[in-house]
């Protein structure tokens, strides 16, 4: 730390002590969660508005009695005392997460590690927030902590042409405060997919599956959570169950998401709405995705869409009628890009058009669709990891 550092730090401080009041025009940090997983530690620092910000990584400097950490700076972003008792963790990987004053216009985050390999910083928002995972392999016995699997790769599991799809995490969009797309009649994507997804675990159990869900009721779930629910269960396969809509009315039919590098531009209106990011983000958002490693796991994805894909086109026309074909796309979905496992999203259809609303309020109709997508997963446990290295089309 410079000196000049040194002397802003202990003026905040000391300011901070004497009762002094926070500047005009600073956004507060709201809430500071962690989740301590076999492979890595999630930490989440909601905040009143968006940062800019990078992690900075100082090794262990003994002579100094500083352990190794990392930490981030803050700007435009108060957190007075709060926190000054710092957040423990002691799960083998980091000792704690501190936050203090560092300027009197910036708050800084510091995360003391015990082990560590490598981290990544996403920037999230609705609301704004900061997550920065760490990975390290822990010690056998420490909390949360497993010792790792002979000859897997940096996460602690097989490629995914070495496993076999035992468990799959069902993950139904939205939900709580946050009821997601609402259209004819006030219909709700939180409960189009909750019910959805009922209907889906039951069927995956008796075609032995192991099933893990993000959420079993009506509660709000963030998009961190839910993929590090489905890290903690180490599951082969995540689904995300979601219903569309679109400004036109006439607009209606199924489609199936998985994560790719790259985009294509139809998708861009879908992932505005299910990241809860504006155009003027998407941007970013894109940006974001495309820094994270999905190269070893897309052609699965991209496998798996397709063939879920083509099940739910091939058998619901002929008892439903007329469903269009939106066929298996490309998109930037946070909840896809987070997963370390094949994802897809599937968009079940569009509550704003009148003729799948009415199927999407159907229980028989759902039912239908959790087979079709059932079906079309017990294809992939059969056949994905020797089909998903070939071209999917």
């Amino acid at each position: 730390m410079t000196r000049r550092c040194l002397v802003l730090l202990l003026v905040a401080a000391a300011l901070i002590a004497m009762g002094v009041s926070r500047p005009r025009g600073l956004a507060d940090v709201l809430d500071v969660r962690h989740w301590s997983y076999p492979d890595y530690t999630r930490v989440v620092v909601e905040l009143s508005k968006p940062v800019e910000t990078k992690v900075r990584h100082l090794r262990a400097d003994p002579a100094a009695k500083k352990s190794e950490r990392l930490y981030l700076d803050l700007p435009g972003i108060w957190v007075g005392r709060e926190y000054k008792s710092g957040i423990p963790v002691g799960d083998g990987l980091l000792r704690s997460v501190r936050l203090g004053q560092n300027t009197l216009r910036t708050t800084r985050v510091v995360i003391d590690v015990e082990q560590y390999d490598r981290h990544r910083l996403l920037f999230l928002t609705h609301p704004d927030r900061l997550v920065i995972d760490v990975y390290g392999e822990r010690d056998a016995g420490s909390r949360g902590g497993k010792p790792a699997v002979p000859d897997a790769r940096h996460d602690g599991r097989l490629p995914p042409d070495a496993r076999e799809v035992r468990t799959v995490i069902v993950d139904p969009g939205h939900g709580g405060a946050d009821p997601g797309a609402i259209g004819v009649g006030g219909l709700r994507e939180k409960d189009v997919t909750l019910r959805l997804s009922k209907l889906l675990i039951a069927k995956l159990r008796k075609s032995g599956f192991e099933v893990v869900t993000t959420r079993d009721r009506d509660r709000t779930v963030s998009l961190e959570e839910r993929t590090a629910i489905a890290e903690a269960a180490r599951g082969d396969v995540f689904v995300s169950l979601h219903a569309n809509a679109a400004p036109r009315r006439s607009v209606q039919g199924i489609e199936t998401f998985y994560p790719d590098a790259n985009h294509e531009r139809h998708s861009l209106r879908v992932a505005m709405r299910e990241n809860g990011v504006t155009k003027g983000q998407l941007d970013e958002l894109q940006r974001t995705l495309a820094k994270l490693r999905i190269g070893e796991i897309s052609p699965y994805s991209q496998r798996l869409a397709f063939l879920v894909q083509t099940q739910l086109a091939q058998a619901l026309p002929s008892r439903y009628g007329k469903i269009q074909d939106l066929g298996a796309k490309k998109g930037p979905f946070y909840v896809l890009f987070l997963s370390n496992m094949p994802a897809i999203l599937i968009e079940a259809g569009f509550v704003t058009n009148k003729s799948d609303a009415k199927r999407l309020r159907d229980g028989d109709y759902l039912d239908s669709v959790a087979t079709q997508i059932a079906t079309g997963l017990e294809r992939y446990r059969d056949t994905g990891s020797t089909l998903a290295r070939r071209d999917s089309k």
